[in-house]
């Protein structure tokens, strides 16, 4: 399976139909272009009580073509698109592309593996030849910094692929969405858009992330022990948020848990958490007064040996808990993870410890990175499609997508799955066109082994 200079092709092999596992490629004259290469998280009933196995795309068919692999491009920093690489990259063995922020973190990740890859800086707005793929990086905004959707430009035709985003006006990190970007594409004659489906079911517009700061303060302020907020590592703009909040309610701010420790080293190396984000060091945490401690710490969903799951057993090395202190969930409960959850706050209740989640709480505490109803509206209006594909997003995320397109004049909605092709200079979906499955990190071995 060859694309000519006549065809310009989309194949997901993850992430369409599914949340998480994104891997696409895109194929023309020859020649293919990988956008991401994540993982997901999944639970196993033969390992209980141990950490989610990771998972990811099974990447044979274009594993068997990597000498025709023009490139990889990592569009931001969550796991969920740049995981899989040390486990993968091996098996293509080609310059990856991303920003200095994603470059750090995936750097710290090949490091742990011992890899050495070459992973290219790329500025926001800069466009980028790989074989006959012109690639332009536009900046838009997403819960971690610096991610960048691609106009990928051939002669047989163009393609936006948004990566994951939202509309924010006031991000806290990094530059607001400038609505002209996508405006001006539309002069442009985008032939197709490939777009996040995740919040396509929620209607309105996502919380932007300067609408946290007033209700974490308030939640905080009223706490009279010591607190501990669980959030995303990744979100870069809630930790400045938090640490400006720890500012303002003088409090001194710590943070529990190795990923949260890596990622805010990386943030720093590119220029962020700089100011009001000045943590003490995690040993020094117990001689602190409650009333005086504001604590970031992993594990928001539950993870088994992250922060928040030692501390609500009273386990964890730096710190203890109390009748009184106040643990604050800033993030949403991940579909799949409620059971983990639940059993980590009825622990911490359990020891007289109040609980606070953004799940159910009228306080703004935590905001999507994810467009609802009305920012895919805006964006299929400004950018003016002649088709529109759905991924990221289980298969009802996708169908509703495909209405909002449909709502906003654009003329075709293509829905598939992983491993079906996407012929977008002809609007057709061939079904099944590349083997695909799922691969497994299997720690007692060491190796990769399929999902059966």
């Amino acid at each position: 399976m060859v694309p000519s200079h006549k065809d310009m092709w989309f194949v997901p092999l993850g992430g369409c139909g599914e949340i998480g596992m994104n891997m696409n490629l895109y194929g023309h004259a020859g020649q293919w272009l990988m956008v991401d290469c994540g993982v997901t998280f999944e639970k196993h009933e033969q390992s209980p009580g141990r950490r989610n196995r990771v998972e990811m795309a099974d990447p044979a068919f274009i594993a068997s073509r990597y000498k025709s692999l023009s490139g990889i491009i990592a569009t931001h920093a969550h796991e969920d698109h740049i995981g899989a690489l040390p486990y993968l990259w091996e098996k293509f063995r080609c310059p990856i592309y991303t920003t200095q922020f994603t470059r750090n973190v995936i750097l710290k990740k090949f490091k742990q593996y011992r890899i050495e890859a070459p992973v290219m800086i790329v500025t926001p707005g800069e466009k980028l030849d790989l074989g006959p793929f012109c690639i332009e990086w536009i900046p838009i905004t997403h819960s971690t910094p610096e991610t960048n959707a691609l106009l990928i430009s051939t002669r047989a035709g163009k393609v936006l692929h948004t990566a994951d985003w939202k509309l924010d006006y006031a991000p806290i990190v990094g530059q607001p969405l400038l609505p002209k970007c996508f405006q001006e594409l539309s002069h442009q004659g985008v032939d197709a858009i490939v777009c996040d489906s995740t919040n396509a079911t929620k209607a309105g517009h996502s919380v932007s992330e300067s609408a946290l700061f007033e209700g974490l303060l308030e939640v905080i302020s009223a706490s009279e022990g010591r607190v501990v907020v669980g959030c995303f590592a990744s979100n870069i703009a809630r930790l400045q948020t938090l640490g400006n909040v720890a500012c303002v309610s003088n409090r001194y701010l710590g943070v529990l848990g190795r990923s949260l420790e890596r990622i805010i080293g990386c943030a720093r190396a590119a220029g962020y958490l700089q100011k009001n984000f000045n943590p003490v060091m995690s040993s020094h945490l117990g001689y602190l007064l409650p009333e005086e401690t504001l604590v970031l710490a992993t594990g928001s969903q539950g993870e088994v040996g992250a922060a928040l799951y030692r501390l609500a057993a009273d386990s964890h090395p730096d710190m203890s808990l109390a009748a009184g202190d106040h643990v604050i969930f800033s993030a949403k409960t991940i579909p799949g993870n409620e059971t983990e959850v639940d059993a980590l706050v009825s622990a911490f209740k359990n020891r007289g410890i109040k609980v606070t989640q953004a799940d159910n709480n009228s306080i703004p505490l935590h905001a999507s990175g994810h467009p609802h109803h009305d920012e895919l509206l805006k964006m299929y209006k400004w950018v003016k499609p002649r088709v529109a594909i759905p991924i990221h997003g289980e298969r009802r995320h996708m169908a509703r997508n495909a209405e909002i397109a449909g709502e906003a004049g654009v003329p075709v909605q293509l829905t598939g799955c992983n491993g079906d092709l996407f012929d977008l200079t002809k609007d057709r979906v061939q079904r099944s066109a590349v083997p695909n499955g799922r691969l497994y990190f299997d720690e007692s071995q060491d190796s990769l082994l399929p999902v059966n």
